[in-house]
Order: structure tokens, then C-alpha cells, then sequence
């Protein structure tokens, strides 16, 4: 209120002011044409403006064909002013066009008159918007356009590969707000993030600088780009430095309307600004041009300006020079004014001090500059680093052989706050070993194999283990810098409690099994998952593969066993019966098919008749009975697991589920409830909670649920750990991963996203999976199968071997007493053993050949008679 009454004030104290000399004016002018300017004398642009204008108007007496007079009035940076002086200029002066004034606002004043007086104003402000100069057709944007230098701004934080950025910028300039969404745009478009835009009035106090500052110096974020007006930013940069702001791990990057000033305030940028990087318009200062400006400017500004310590020439004199040819162009061997002189200004084309003067038609705005300068602020002045070109990138000269590089860091080195001139400053503050990174961890979660705390007698946690704190370790390695970091468990059972914790800042991080939620973006940020996304529907497995089911009913050691005593009690029929039955003799191969053949075909027809023998019919009878019993046995429990397979596969989907109003289990403290009960469409009654893996498998067992929904990593170690007893069924539902979570607008996001990577990209994370969450060959299970063992069918097994053994034996001891015919046979067979070992002697003995022929026929003849 106090502003808008001071400008009522100044309105109409100037008006009258405006009014007296109007009626005091001299009826008669100067010969010639007369050009007006509205400037701020009091400010160094204004300073600057005013020289270089003289200058230009002299420069033109040597080459022009009309005489110009220039009448310069001054605005006091205020629009009611800069309104007022424009009227003078245009009913007294008679000025045919008007040059300025320097800001958006005082611009704007000034268009609503010279559009009604057809009088043209070229405009010497930064930025003008373009519904501006569609409103005022007699409005003309005389200095280049500074929203390219944005661009070059966002390249510069792109090259250090800083993440996020603070904007700062002055509220009450229209100037700044009209420019700053480019800037927005620009860090966008380079993947940066504006994590806050810090607005400061024109005028704000010191106790305003001291609050937003300390704000800013809470944040984890230390880049921030100003775009204030001259004598704000030095008040704002000089309370920075009170506040050690303008240290190491900060970066203060400035705009035009700070950077392209520094060279006329030495003094203050010493004090104040060291080591801060600047864009500012470049224009080529190497020219003979320029260069006889430069003497001429020097001579004639400290003959103005006694007291400023500086008297160089800066973009804002170089554009003011060029903005006074340009009109003087226009109106040479003419006193053109009105729409033909608009239109003899959009014609305008040469190459000034300030680079290529040309205007863009319908939008009465002259050609943006391409090029900005790169600098880094020493002591009482500024280092060159380089250049910053459209659409080319960085380079160390302008010129036609100059090479451009994407990045800055190829240019020459920049000297930060505090910092060393070989690296660039990190533009964040990280932990240290006083003060490490908290980290949040689940301290009851259910599934060891990700996360596991261990606590001590008094509850106190003592370790942290677990394939998600294994892969935070792993990642946290390959980050660039050293990052001291703690675990705390959280014992609350609330993953979203505990993701809220960073948002109420007591975790600075949250490393877990916790799931990448959109819900969860309002509390936090999440890295890139590290397990695969996704909601598996888990069911009981249909019991086997159905094309060995006939094998299921009996182990393995039930089926030996049954080929054994098979076999055995067919070996004792065949012996028994061998002497009586012609066709079970032959030669080897064929007794022993006959043998495997009678074995096996007991088990399914009676050979009673055909026995010869009481002993084999005993045998024969006893094991057709425990045959029997066996696959009556065998039939009834393929029949029973036959039934169990159908009805462990009568919920296939979703669909099926909720059709037959079947309870599902999840996981306790997850979004599942929700999940479920608004997608899937689950009543709430019939949705169960458990915490551990092993509370599912009893629950599915028990037939409590019907299936359950785990998350894909848990989904996979579950039915790893349980074999072959439960399968994933329907498609995988498009839910996010596990991720870790970190404050939102985090510097640190975009490094741990790319250690992450390196982690997953190297096979540490594949390596880690297979020795944490995958166990080893699946056991082969049978207490689930029901199958039969040997230990059922014992007593019949004792039965049937030992009846088979009795008569082995009686047939043996049947034929012993029977072998009495047999013993000439079992001479002979001593004698051939006797004349073996003869024989071996025989060949021993090589002293006489003859000799030993006697020693041996007494053995022959013995041998003989014995026979």
C-alpha cells in the first residue's frame, strides 16, 4: 500500500510538474530530428546508456544525412516517471521515436502512450513478453532477448551433474517472473529438478534475507540460481557470506542482469561473490568498432561519473549504441515517423557493437542472442571459462574453427567458494562420521531372507542382515563419495508409517522390503527397483506331474522293494519247479527270461494247476495274497490323489476366486488390502493377513485361504522354498518393486540410482539373489504325496518272504538226503582236482625231463586204480 500510494503521489506531482512546462515550452525547436530517451541516471545501466547514446549521436554527424538531437530524460526506475517523461518527450520535444527506458515495467507505462501517438519505443529491457508487443504495435524489443542465456545455464548444472536446483528470483520485476519459466523449461529439459523457487521483493529487508537464507541453508541442496536485480543480488549475496554461504559444496550461479555488471563493481564482487559463475550476453569486444568506443566511453564517462571506480564498457552500453544507430537508420535522408517509420525500424539489418541488429516482424522483437559468456568470478574481477553457444554447446573462443563441446567441464578450470580449482563443487551437503545418514529399516518384517534385525536381552538392535541391506551396501560402495550412514529399526509393523518417517525427517533414508507405491510419492522418493515388479497369485500345486501320476501311490523304496521280492519268490518257483516242467530248462538266457516272466506274472493270474511241487504252491499262494492286497491298495490311493489334483486346480484365476467366494491371504502391513479389496474386487471378510512365508504354506495347507498375492520377490522365494506344493497361477499384476526411499527432491537420487545400476549391470545383484533368496536343489518332498511306503505293507512283506525262504529251504534239505547216487561224481570231481595240481608241480620241475616222467607215472597209476 505504501508503494501504490508513493506512485499516486509521484503521478500527480509529476503531472503538474508536467503541466507547468508544457505551458512554458518553447514554441520553436532545434533544427533536425529529435530522438527521445528515458533512462535511470542513477543506476550504472543508466550511466552506461547515456554515454554510449552521446557517443552514437556524434558518431552519426560523420555519416548521416540528417541532423539528430537527443533529449534524455530520466525515469528514477519508476513507470508513473517514466509515463510522464514520455509525454513531455513526445507533446514538447517532438521526438519521433523513444529510446528505453531499462525495465518491463517502466516499458510497459510508456507503450499505452506511444501506440495513441503512433510514436515508436525501442524497448531496452531484457525480456518483453509477446502479448506485449501484440497490444502495442509501437512497441519494439530493441536489445536481444535474454531467455536463450537460460539454456546455457541449464547446460552449465547439467555438466556438473547436479540433480537439483533452487531458483531465486525477484518477485515485483516482471521482468524475472516473465523469464524465469524458461528456466523452469530449460532444467527440465535436462533432467533437473527445481526443488523450490525462492521469490524476494525488490525491497525485502534484512531480516527477509536472513530467514529465506537460513530456510535454504536447511536443505540437503547447495545450487542455486540467482536472477535478481544488481543491487538486490549484492545485498543478497553479502548476507550469504555473513551466513557462510559462500563456502565449500556451494554453487551460486547468476543471470544477465548480475554477471554483465561485475566489471563495474570491483569493490563490491571482492567482498562478497567470490567464486561464482556467471552468464552474461556476449558481444564482440576485439573489434575495431568496439574498440574505438571503448576510448571514446572511458573519456566521456569519468568526465560524468568522477566517482565510479570503473569505466568500462559493458553489454548494456553496447546495446544502447546500437539501439540509437538503429533509429538513426531509420530515419536518415527522412522525417519518416508514425506506421512508416515502425515499418522502416523492422527493416533495420546490420552488425553492431552488440552483436547482429535485426528485427523478428509481427512480433516487433529484435533476434535473440545465441551466445553468452562464461565466467568465474576472482577476487576483484572474473576469469573467462569460456562460451556457451546455441545449439553447438561449449567452446573456449568464437571463432570459425572453434571447437564445441556438451559439457563445461572442458573449459578451463572455475575456482568455487572455498573449493580447489581441479573438481567442481558437489552442490549438496552429505553425512559425515559425526553426523552419518539415517537409515530406517523394517525391524518386523516377516521374511528374513530380505531384511533381519537382530535384537539384544534388553531389545536393542545389534545387526542388520538380508538381501536388501546387502544390495544397500553394495550400491552405497560404488557412489562417488564417501557417504557414513547408521541403520535404526523401526518396529512398527506400517511400511507407510515408516516411509512417512522421512517426511517427518527423522530418516534421511529407508532401506527395506518396501514396495515403489504412488501413494507413497506424497512422503518420499523411491530409487529404481532392484527386484522385479509385478503381484503373483499363488496357489496349492496340483499334486505332480499328471504323466507319472500311476507311480505317485507308492515311494520309491516301495517300488524296489516290490521288484525285489517279485523277482526273489519267481527265482524260488523256477528252482522248485525246473526238475518237473522240460520247458523252464534251456539254455542261460532263456531260463532267465522264463524266470523274470513267472516272477511278474503271478502278481495277476493263478498258476496253481500247473505247479508239480507243494513247496512252490505254497510259496505261490501266500504271495498272490499280499499281490492282491497291494493292488487293491495302489488302486484306491491313485484314486484319491486323482481327486486331490482336480480340486487343488479348481481356482485358476481371479475370476475363479471370487466366483466361488474363496478367502485369499496377503501380506500384513502392505498395500495389498487396498489393493485387493478396489482392483480385484475381494469382500473384506475374505481376505486374511499373514506375516511369515510359513504362515501362508499352513494356511493353504489347512485349507484356511484358497490362495494368497505376494509381491513377485516374495512370490519366487516362496515357492522356491516350498518345491513343488505350490504354483503361480494367471498373469503377474503390474505393481510397483522393491526400491529404497529417500527424501523428496534428493540430490543424492540420481547418484544411488546409478550406483544401483552399476551394481545390477556387474551381476553383484544376480550374485547376491543366488546366495540370499534362492535356497539350493529342492528337497523331493513326500509328506504332502500320501505315497505308500514299505513300512504299510511290512507284515505281509515278513509273510510272504519267509514262506518262499521255508520252502527254499525244505527243497534244499529235501534234495540232500536224495544225493547219495551222487557220489562217484564227487570223486571224480576230486581226482580232476588232484591231477590239477599235479599238473602245476609238473611244470615247476625243469632240472630232468625224465625224471619227472617217473616221478608221475606212480601218480597216474594211483590216479588210475582210484577211478
Amino acid at each position: 500500500m505504501n508503494m501504490f500510494n508513493h506512485m499516486i503521489f509521484s503521478f500527480f506531482a509529476l503531472t503538474f510538474l508536467f503541466m507547468l512546462k508544457k505551458t512554458a515550452a518553447e514554441g520553436v525547436h532545434a533544427k533536425g530530428i529529435n530522438i527521445g530517451a528515458i533512462i535511470d541516471m542513477s543506476s550504472r545501466i543508466g550511466k552506461e546508456q547515456r554515454v554510449a547514446m552521446e557517443i552514437a549521436m556524434k558518431d552519426f554527424y560523420g555519416t548521416g544525412n540528417q541532423t539528430l538531437n537527443l533529449h534524455i530524460l530520466d525515469s528514477q526506475r519508476d513507470p508513473v516517471c517514466a509515463a510522464l517523461a514520455a509525454m513531455d518527450l513526445i507533446n514538447n520535444q517532438q521526438v519521433q521515436a523513444i529510446l528505453g527506458p531499462q525495465t518491463w515495467e517502466e516499458a510497459l507505462s510508456v507503450a499505452e502512450i506511444s501506440s495513441q501517438t503512433q510514436v515508436p519505443i525501442l524497448s531496452l529491457a531484457d525480456t518483453t513478453p509477446k502479448w506485449a508487443t501484440e497490444r502495442w504495435p509501437y512497441l519494439l524489443q530493441a536489445s536481444p532477448s535474454k531467455q536463450e542465456q537460460m539454456k546455457a545455464i541449464a547446460a552449465i548444472v547439467q555438466s556438473w551433474n547436479w540433480h537439483q536446483v533452487t531458483v531465486i528470483y525477484e518477485g515485483t520485476d516482471s521482468s524475472a517472473i516473465a523469464v524465469t519459466p524458461y528456466l523452469f523449461n530449460a532444467l527440465r529439459d535436462v533432467g533437473v529438478g527445481v526443488i523450490q523457487g525462492l521469490v524476494l521483493p525488490t525491497f525485502a529487508s534484512t531480516i527477509t534475507l536472513s530467514e529465506e537464507l537460513e530456510k535454504l541453508k536447511r536443505e540437503q541442496s547447495r545450487v542455486f540460481v540467482v536472477h535478481l536485480s544488481f543491487p538486490l543480488a549484492v545485498r543478497l549475496f553479502e548476507k550469504a557470506k555473513k551466513m557462510k554461504m559462500m563456502e565449500k559444496d556451494y554453487v551460486w550461479i547468476t543471470t544477465n542482469p548480475i554477471t554483465s555488471l561485475v566489471h563495474s563493481n570491483a569493490s563490491i564482487i571482492s567482498s562478497s561473490m567470490e567464486g561464482i559463475i556467471g552468464v552474461k550476453s556476449y558481444f564482440p569486444e576485439g573489434g575495431h568498432l568496439f574498440h574505438e568506443l571503448r576510448q571514446k566511453f572511458r573519456r566521456k564517462f569519468s568526465l560524468q561519473n568522477p566517482k565510479d571506480d570503473n569505466n568500462e564498457p559493458g553489454i548494456y552500453a553496447a546495446e544502447a549504441y546500437d539501439a540509437f544507430w538503429t533509429l538513426a537508420v531509420a530515419l536518415n535522408g527522412s522525417n519518416r515517423g508514425g506506421q512508416e517509420l515502425l515499418e522502416t525500424i523492422l527493416q533495420v539489418d546490420f552488425h553492431g557493437l552488440s552483436g547482429k541488429v535485426q528485427f523478428i516482424k509481427f512480433i516487433n522483437e529484435r533476434a535473440p542472442a545465441n551466445r553468452f559468456h562464461i565466467i568465474n568470478i576472482i577476487g576483484k574481477s572474473y576469469k573467462e571459462l569460456g562460451f556457451w553457444s546455441k545449439g553447438l554447446g561449449f567452446s573456449k573462443t568464437i571463432h570459425e574453427n572453434s571447437t564445441y563441446r556438451p559439457c563445461m567441464t572442458d573449459l578451463e578450470q572455475a575456482l568455487w567458494p572455498e573449493g580447489p580449482w581441479h573438481t567442481s563443487s558437489r552442490g549438496w551437503i552429505i553425512a559425515t562420521s559425526a553426523n552419518p545418514w539415517r537409515i530406517g529399516v523394517p525391524g518386523e518384517s516377516g521374511y528374513r531372507e530380505f531384511v533381519h534385525v537382530e535384537y539384544d536381552h534388553l531389545g536393542n538392535s545389534v545387526a542388520f542382515s538380508g538381501f536388501a541391506i546387502e544390495v544397500f551396501k553394495e550400491t552405497i560402495k560404488r557412489l562417488p563419495f564417501t557417504l557414513p550412514y547408521e541403520f535404526i529399526a523401526f518396529k512398527n509393523t506400517s511400511y507407510d508409517e515408516l516411509v512417512k518417517q522421512i517426511h517427518l525427517k527423522k530418516y534421511d533414508a529407508v532401506v527395506g522390503d518396501v514396495v515403489i507405491l504412488a501413494s507413497r510419492y506424497q512422503l518420499a522418493e523411491f530409487t529404481k527397483p532392484y527386484t522385479e515388479t509385478g503381484l503373483m497369485l499363488i496357489v496349492p500345486a496340483q499334486s505332480g506331474n499328471r504323466e507319472l501320476s500311476f507311480i505317485r501311490p507308492f515311494t520309491k523304496s516301495m517300488w524296489v522293494l516290490i521288484a525285489v521280492i517279485t523277482v526273489y519268490n519267481g527265482f524260488i518257483i523256477w528252482l522248485i519247479e525246473r526238475n518237473h516242467c522240460p520247458s523252464l530248462k534251456g539254455s542261460m538266457l532263456h531260463q532267465i527270461g522264463i524266470m523274470l516272466w513267472l516272477a511278474f506274472s503271478t502278481l495277476f493270474s493263478l498258476h496253481g494247476g500247473k505247479m508239480h511241487s507243494n513247496l512252490s504252491r505254497m510259496s505261490m499262494v501266500v504271495w498272490l495274497f499280499v499281490a492282491l492286497v497291494i493292488t487293491q491298495t495302489y488302486t484306491a490311493n491313485l484314486s484319491s490323489m486323482l481327486t486331490v489334483q482336480k480340486l487343488d486346480g479348481a481356482a485358476p484365476n481371479v475370476e475363479a476366486l471370487l466366483n466361488s467366494n474363496a478367502v485369499v491371504g496377503y501380506c500384513t502391513g502392505s498395500y495389498l488390502q487396498n489393493y485387493l479389496v478396489d482392483v480385484l474386487r475381494f469382500k473384506t471378510q475374505n481376505i486374511r493377513n499373514y506375516t511369515t512365508l510359513e504362515a501362508y504354506a499352513q494356511a493353504l495347507k489347512n485349507k484356511e485361504i484358497a490362495a494368497v498375492f505376494l509381491e513377485v520377490p516374495l512370490a519366487k522365494l516362496f515357492l522356491a522354498k516350498y518345491c513343488r506344493r505350490f504354483v503361480s497361477v494367471g498373469p503377474t499384476y503390474k505393481v510397483g518393486g522393491f526400491g529404497f526411499a529417500l527424501p523428496r527432491g534428493s540430490p543424492l537420487l540420481p547418484s544411488i540410482d546409478e550406483a544401483l545400476l552399476k551394481v545390477s549391470e556387474n551381476g553383484t545383484l544376480l550374485e547376491l539373489e543366488n546366495r540370499l533368496i534362492k535356497p539350493g536343489n529342492c528337497p523331493d518332498v513326500e509328506d504332502e504325496n500320501h505315497s505308500l511306503s514299505p513300512s504299510s505293507f511290512g507284515t505281509l512283506f515278513i509273510i510272504t518272504t519267509g514262506t518262499s525262504t521255508i520252502s527254499l529251504a525244505i527243497y534244499i534239505f529235501s534234495r540232500a538226503n536224495s544225493m547219495l547216487g551222487y557220489t562217484t561224481t564227487w570223486r571224480l570231481m576230486l581226482a580232476a582236482m588232484r591231477f590239477w595240481v599235479c599238473q602245476r608241480q609238473i611244470t615247476r620241475r625243469s632240472s630232468n625231463a625224465e625224471n619227472s616222467v617217473n616221478n608221475l607215472a606212480p601218480q597216474a597209476s594211483g590216479m588210475q586204480s582210484l577211478v
